[in-house]
């Protein structure tokens, strides 16, 4: 049985007060509401990584960064490393992400660099992939997230690629609140891991969690992880309000 996920990307949203509030607003929720067996992660903005994994640790959410540097140390002023965050702690990053592409011109092979880091520092990273609107009217969406997939992940071990786990997000559904239909998801999801059975076998396929990320929000969750190859979900503006991140945290339940 794959893990039920729902990972929350704050990006870069609320202050120190702020980020403690929503954190403590989740928690009482889950814990008034009941909270079922899925897997919860954070990622918070850097300054509130260990604030957030010290709540975490009590109350049984796992805490992740939303980016690294590609180096491991050095004169890289403003950057945060691998190790930095693995000594907070830390469980989990964020890398590939379509804002980090687009906005700071990530390169596969910079984002493959950060996931072997992130690796070597015991992080698991949560591997964003995805087409933007462009490519899919072109019908190309599927060749887009196959060579970003294997640029970034196919140098992997097999023992070592089903601990990553891979985010798909259509980039033209990120804060446009355009979802893709659950079988527009599950058809890539579907696709993914069948990109992953070719290179590392069906085990692997099998085990390893793909969540969808494009505008999943309290309304659609439970219709969007219904679908057999989708695993949960990568979430962004609905994870900054409580409500809305504890009702798609329990529509595996519904």
């Amino acid at each position: 049985m794959r893990n039920k996920i729902v990972a929350g990307n704050w990006k870069m949203n609320t202050t120190f007060q702020e980020a403690e509030d929503l954190l403590y607003e989740i928690t009482d929720l889950l814990n008034e509401r009941g909270k079922n067996d899925t897997m919860i992660i954070i990622c918070p903005p850097s300054p509130y990584l260990e604030m957030a994994s010290d709540i975490g640790v009590e109350n049984d959410f796992f805490v992740g960064a939303q980016n690294i540097n590609d180096h491991e140390k050095g004169a890289y002023t403003g950057e945060i490393s691998a190790p930095m965050i693995s000594s907070m702690g830390i469980t989990h990053v964020i890398l590939g992400h379509s804002e980090r592409r687009t906005y700071y011109g990530e390169t596969d092979a910079v984002i493959k660099a950060k996931i072997d880091l992130a690796l070597a520092n015991d992080l698991v990273p949560i591997y964003c992939c995805g087409e933007v609107l462009a490519e899919r009217q072109k019908s190309n969406h599927f060749e887009v997230v196959r060579q970003q997939i294997s640029e970034a992940l196919f140098h992997l071990d097999a023992d070592v690629i089903s601990t990553v786990i891979i985010a798909y997000e259509p980039v033209w559904a990120i804060g446009t609140g355009v979802t893709a239909t659950p079988a527009q998801a599950q058809e890539m999801h579907a696709f993914i891991r069948g990109l992953i059975g070719s290179k590392f076998g069906d085990d692997v396929a099998d085990k390893i969690n793909i969540l969808y990320g494009g505008s999943c929000n309290a309304g659609n969750a439970a219709e969007l992880f219904s679908q057999p190859d989708v695993d949960g979900g990568l979430i962004g503006g609905a994870s900054l309000k409580a409500g809305d991140f504890v009702t798609i945290v329990n529509s595996f339940s519904e």
